[in-house]
């Protein structure tokens, strides 16, 4: 097992390493990097929209449930909701959710590239295959993920607050009071450095599993589903270790 995780670390390293060369055609790397920031970050909007507004009026609810007592103010509601959506429903739920539709997408067409031995035709023809395939990823991730991120916290807050009005636990002032109130900015930094760090993973990991596929159409499958739960997993430890470390 300790062998196993050394030799896909290390060919992990291997692979980014690679990565680091000058482009043969500086207009077809850019062509590339603008494809996969539509695919990574217009493709996951939707999905986005939906998940962080409906986790802000969930949110809002189940906060409204807890605080019971007459002695909270019902503003305290809006303050819960706006740090949670910041510091963790946001950055960590949405790039789970990204782990599974990214990841997948970036194992499966690697894969399948591979499977299909375009790479081999690639690297045959003096194309840097780590750079040109799996580079434009991982940089469209780290630009489009954080905006996704930023998107989902606002909608979060949008979603809480429309919940608040309309299922009568407190009014539109009362949020916005709440909202404006102890408002701590380092929180955005906190959220922040979290995506881009699940953005790295949410794109390495299944480039990793993807670009190593060997076999046929039910090992590219296989190394999807591997991808997917290396990346979640990931995501949960690097979220608990930016915590402890920048809390």
């Amino acid at each position: 097992m300790e062998f196993r995780f050394f030799y896909h670390f290390g060919r992990f390293l291997l692979m980014l390493k690679g990565m680091f060369s000058r482009p043969e055609n500086m207009r077809m790397y850019w062509k590339e990097f603008m494809k996969q920031c539509v695919d990574i970050g217009i493709g996951s909007l939707g999905i986005v929209v939906i998940i962080s507004t409906f986790l802000g009026a969930v949110t809002t609810v189940q906060t409204a449930y807890q605080l019971v007592s007459g002695f909270i103010p019902k503003s305290t509601i809006a303050m819960v909701v706006r740090d949670t959506m910041i510091i963790e429903l946001a950055p960590t739920m949405i790039c789970i959710v990204l782990g599974g539709v990214v990841g997948s997408k970036i194992a499966s067409e690697l894969g399948n590239m591979r499977i299909s031995e375009q790479i081999d035709a690639q690297e045959i023809m003096g194309i840097n295959t780590r750079a040109y395939l799996i580079g434009p990823k991982i940089l469209a991730a780290l630009l489009t993920i954080p905006a996704l991120v930023v998107i989902a916290a606002f909608l979060g807050i949008f979603g809480g607050l429309e919940a608040g009005k309309l299922s009568g636990i407190l009014s539109h002032e009362q949020f916005m009071e709440g909202l404006r109130s102890s408002f701590d900015g380092y929180n955005v930094f906190f959220a922040l450095s979290k995506s881009y760090t699940y953005a790295f993973i949410i794109s390495s990991i299944p480039a990793y599993y993807g670009y190593h596929v060997q076999g046929g159409a039910l090992e590219i499958g296989k190394a999807s589903t591997t991808a997917v739960v290396v990346s979640c997993v990931m995501i949960l430890f690097a979220d608990y270790a930016l915590a402890a470390m920048l809390l």
